[in-house]
């Protein structure tokens, strides 16, 4: 699966933001997707899952009721809409595809496919 991330960019604090992450050679059928960061200097962190077999969606709490995952079939893209941002949600956003289990779905190193990642900026 090759995956392509898209719709960074610099946005003020309290602002939006949508992240898209396109899948080719294959679906996301079958596969739990993530959406993950990393800040200057910090290790990748789990912002976002959402699991292949519940399609329950796990969020961090730092970004729980800001951020919402959501998969579109039709289009094969997982998206990441973000909400009421700040300036410590700065950094390269990852999305990544894989078969974790439920106790490892926020473990980046579960996933087997990655995108280049999306640097999101926000301004204070």
């Amino acid at each position: 699966v090759q995956l392509q991330a898209s719709g960074g960019g610099l946005v003020q604090a309290g602002g939006s933001l949508r992240l898209s992450c396109a899948a080719s050679g294959r679906t996301f059928r079958g596969y739990s997707v993530g959406w993950f960061r990393q800040g200057p200097g910090d290790e990748r962190e789990s912002v976002a899952a959402l699991s292949a077999t519940s399609m329950r969606a796990y969020y961090s709490d730092s970004v729980k009721g800001r951020f919402t995952i959501s998969r579109d079939n039709a289009k094969n893209t997982v998206n990441l809409q973000m909400d009421s941002l700040k300036p410590e949600d700065t950094g390269v956003y990852y999305c990544a595809a894989g078969r974790p289990i439920v106790s490892t779905i926020s473990n980046p190193s579960a996933y087997g496919y990655w995108g280049q990642g999306t640097l999101v900026t926000v301004s204070s």
